[in-house]
């Protein structure tokens, strides 16, 4: 049982069969040649509640010739795919000059939170609708947000407008 719970952890699986987190940014960091914030590196760490299913070998390779984005792939029984978006370095930057570390991105603050009640709009000429539902999720205005309308179906996805309002994409743009 001991050698089954090691030979997990070291091909990257946490004790519950998922794929440790910590080892995909590993993984990303040795591939990208730099650490998470650094330019060529990971813009941020894999978001830990991924949970995804354990994988003996991942696979990564770049998006794109940008190089601005990695690909992890798990090819086994359980298939999934992860983008780790990457600082990406200038392709023409002179040798003399350091890279320079980019400032945090400004988080917008949020209007709507997790379990507000949240007004949905639909709407065009001639017509309006509105239904009451509960934010799944935090937004900013402009931002997308799940709301729960009805609990025998999905949420929608509405558009932030202001605190306790939302709107329909697509209705009144």
């Amino acid at each position: 049982m001991n050698a089954i719970l090691l030979s997990a952890l070291l091909a990257g699986a946490t004790p519950a069969g998922f794929q440790s987190t910590e080892a995909l940014d590993r993984l990303v960091e040795q591939f990208a040649g730099a650490p998470i914030g650094d330019m060529g590196g990971a813009r941020a760490p894999v978001d830990k509640r991924l949970k995804l299913a354990a994988c003996d070998a991942p696979e990564l390779s770049w998006r794109s010739a940008a190089e601005d984005a990695v690909v992890i792939r798990c090819q086994g029984p359980q298939q999934w795919r992860v983008f780790v978006a990457v600082n990406a370095l200038p392709k023409a930057a002179p040798a003399a000059v350091a890279p320079v570390r980019p400032a945090a991105p400004v988080k917008a603050e949020a209007v709507i939170k997790r379990g507000d009640p949240v007004l949905v709009e639909a709407g065009a000429a001639g017509f309006s609708i509105t239904r009451e539902g509960l934010a799944m999720a935090d937004a900013p205005a402009g931002g997308r947000v799940l709301v729960k309308v009805d609990d025998k179906r999905p949420p929608v996805a509405a558009i932030a407008v202001e605190p306790g309002r939302a709107r329909l994409p697509g209705f009144g743009d």
